[in-house]
């Protein structure tokens, strides 16, 4: 039987969606060459003929994420490096400071390996004292594996990934860590990158602190 917390973290889905049928980077990029439309959409998704990067053939993983960042405005990022050992279990017992009002958002850095990631997405979900008080879900895209012309990708997550619900509670802007003696205190959050094929790339639990200022 699938927990609250599963439940909580499940994608939602399109009415009459059906995930299209799987090709190889080789056979997106063979795939009607003549197509300029068809050209330009694989231009998007960043097929291109820079070769490969090299990949360990024991590694079946599709997506590695190899860091999450917090990024706030005017403050360093405060960043994790999830190559390192023991680092996505530390982040639940290390929480991150926000200070009350301070613009923030998650950032990740992720390889991808093998074949094209169809439709990844983010989803979080955040508790204070047990009680959830907000939810999100945010598309981030398909990838290509990576080349030597795109080692790594990039993707920064909408503004506050404290959710509208919150954010109306707090009566301040939903690109804003809420603020005022209430809002102040400590927050759990759960999230995950999952794909299409609800296969899941990385579910981790982290925590933060509202504070009135900056320690």
């Amino acid at each position: 039987m699938a927990s609250q917390a599963d439940d909580d973290l499940t994608a939602s889905k399109t009415e009459g969606y059906k995930a299209g049928e799987k090709k190889t980077v080789e056979e997106y990029a063979k795939l009607d060459q003549n197509d300029e439309s068809l050209n330009r959409w694989k231009a998007s998704l960043g097929i291109s003929n820079s070769p490969a990067l090299p990949v360990d053939p024991s590694d079946k993983r599709r997506c590695v994420i190899h860091s999450l960042a917090l990024e706030v405005e005017g403050r360093d990022d405060m960043t994790i490096d999830l190559t390192a050992p023991g680092s996505v279990e530390a982040l639940k017992t290390k929480p991150f400071t926000i200070k009350e009002g301070a613009q923030f958002r998650m950032k990740a850095n992720f390889k991808v390996q093998h074949d094209v990631l169809s439709g990844l997405k983010y989803l979080q979900v955040v508790r204070r004292k047990g009680i959830r008080v907000g939810k999100d879900e945010e598309m981030i895209g398909s990838y290509p594996p990576n080349t030597e012309e795109k080692p790594i990708y990039e993707k920064k997550c909408k503004d506050s990934h404290l959710s509208a619900d919150t954010m109306r509670n707090a009566n301040v802007a939903q690109d804003e860590a809420p603020t005022g003696m209430m809002a102040r205190g400590h927050y759990d959050a759960i999230s995950k990158f999952v794909d299409d094929d609800d296969q899941t790339h990385l579910k981790f639990e982290w925590s933060f602190d509202i504070t009135k200022e900056w320690k």
